[in-house]
């Protein structure tokens, strides 16, 4: 998010923008996915785009100074007006773009950690929960700025609820690794574990909060939007999770359904899904917790049409998962991949 100073005669954008010395770009992890695309994220990054793109028509790139102040007066956050029950510019604001290079550093970082965090809450959730964040953000950032005497100054920006999909992605996938470009006195990338990036990260909103305190940037927000996910993301594991609380995901068509059954000392949370090829299968659940990949077994039971995952570790997982249109036994399993608390089978039809 970025604090937006406006006066009777000018805009002053971008005010104090912090430069690092040295910048971390994510570009990618190594979660998987197990309910197909992300189109809620991806649907999010689009209105950002198609808002910003209606900002710079409507104010003239920013040029056109009365343009660009009835705009953030009309949909930025400010905070005196948040606390009198402002709640549409709160939403509003999570759209909209101070600048390119703005719009682009939030959206990455949607585009990046979104994704799993959709297909953990499911499509609808994650709307519902990435608005909450947002608001956090925004009254974190209000209560602050009326403290320090700057409660008319508009904030606009996603990325306060950017901070908290960040915030319930260190606490659901710890283990993942962001590959990131590091541009410093050179250009390179690395592996970097996800509960070594974000906190990083995190500690550096707060160093900044602290250094810059009048600049441009609401780091603030950044630090209530965080605290919000990571709230979320614990309740999720140790609340809904731990007393059997299903999270609805995607719904499938009927036929595409697949029946769950001897469960003797957990739960399954989401559906697995299965991807039908030109000869193969290929099946997706969550299994979280375990060890390492040679845990995990599975076998096809021609009687049944269902492949059987089961595991001999510590942690026990029992699951059948049917297949109801292979019309024959002569199945096999050809692969086990195990990352991230997500388990991939893949079967073919032997030829």
């Amino acid at each position: 998010m970025k604090k937006v100073e406006t006066c009777q005669s000018s805009i002053f954008l971008a005010i104090k923008v912090h430069t690092d010395t040295i910048n971390m770009f994510p570009l990618h992890d190594d979660t998987q996915r197990i309910h197909g695309r992300p189109y809620v994220t991806y649907l999010l990054i689009a209105i950002n785009a198609i808002v910003f793109l209606v900002e710079v028509i409507a104010t003239a790139n920013f040029s056109n100074e009365a343009a660009t102040n009835t705009l953030l007066q009309n949909y930025g956050a400010i905070p005196y007006k948040i606390f009198q029950g402002d709640i549409f510019s709160a939403v509003s604001a999570m759209f909209l773009h101070a600048g390119v290079a703005h719009l682009i550093g939030n959206m990455l970082f949607l585009f990046v950690f979104g994704d799993n965090i959709e297909d953990k809450f499911g499509r609808i959730k994650f709307v519902l929960i990435y608005i909450g964040w947002g608001l956090a953000a925004a009254f974190a950032h209000s209560f602050y700025t009326m403290s320090t005497g700057e409660g008319s100054i508009p904030a606009i920006g996603a990325s306060g609820a950017v901070s908290g999909v960040l915030g319930a992605y260190l606490v659901l996938f710890p283990r993942a690794k962001i590959f990131t470009v590091i541009a410093a006195f050179f250009i390179t990338t690395v592996r970097i574990p996800a509960i070594a990036y974000i906190p990083f990260w995190f500690v550096m909103q707060v160093i900044f909060s602290l250094l810059n305190q009048s600049g441009g940037v609401a780091y603030v927000a950044h630090i209530g939007g965080f605290l919000a996910g990571l709230l979320t993301g614990y309740l999720l594991k140790n609340v809904v999770n731990r007393y059997g609380m299903v999270t609805p995901q995607i719904r499938y068509p009927t036929r595409d359904r697949q029946k769950i059954s001897n469960i003797p000392d957990m739960t399954i949370h989401t559906q697995p899904e299965v991807i039908k090829g030109s000869n193969f299968y290929e099946i997706i659940a969550e299994m979280p917790g375990l060890a390492s990949q040679s845990d995990i077994q599975a076998n096809y039971d021609p009687n049944t049409q269902s492949v059987r995952i089961f595991t001999s570790g510590p942690r026990k997982y029992d699951i059948n998962v049917r297949i109801s249109d292979i019309q024959d036994g002569n199945i096999k399993i050809d692969q086990i991949e195990y990352l991230n608390g997500i388990v991939r089978i893949r079967i073919s039809k032997q030829l």
